[in-house]
């Protein structure tokens, strides 16, 4: 049995998994990272160089993205080399489609109660 404890890896319950997706993607320069990344691997460097900001900052924003697991990073020589995660992206989809499916549950029952008759009404 893999023991996560030992290698200090942790699993995200899904309520706190959803909101650093959301959290993550509610920024207009990290869905941009992700759009990017998720066409081909960049380097943080590269990255840095394609926004008005600090090298920092865009730092912050990719341990934001990989904190929320839409990217990985891994080292190639001097460079840190970000991809996307497709199957994340395909997560918050399914979250979506889980709140609008919700969502028009919620709009049905609404509709079915406005079409009730009233109880008060004579025919």
């Amino acid at each position: 049995m893999y023991n996560h404890m030992v290698v200090g890896e942790r699993r995200v319950p899904e309520a706190e998994r959803t909101d650093l997706l959301f959290h993550a993607l509610a920024d207009a320069t990290r869905r941009d990272i992700v759009r990017l990344v998720l066409h081909g691997e960049h380097s943080v460097s590269d990255l840095a160089r394609r926004y008005p900001m600090s090298f920092a900052a865009v730092q912050k924003h990719v341990a934001v993205l990989e904190r929320a697991d839409l990217i990985t990073k891994h080292q190639q020589g001097r460079e840190r080399m970000v991809r996307g995660r497709i199957d994340a992206v395909r997560d918050v989809n399914r979250l979506l489609d889980e709140l609008e499916a919700s969502w028009r549950d919620r709009m049905q029952r609404f509709g079915d109660v406005l079409a009730e008759p009233d109880e008060g009404e004579h025919r």
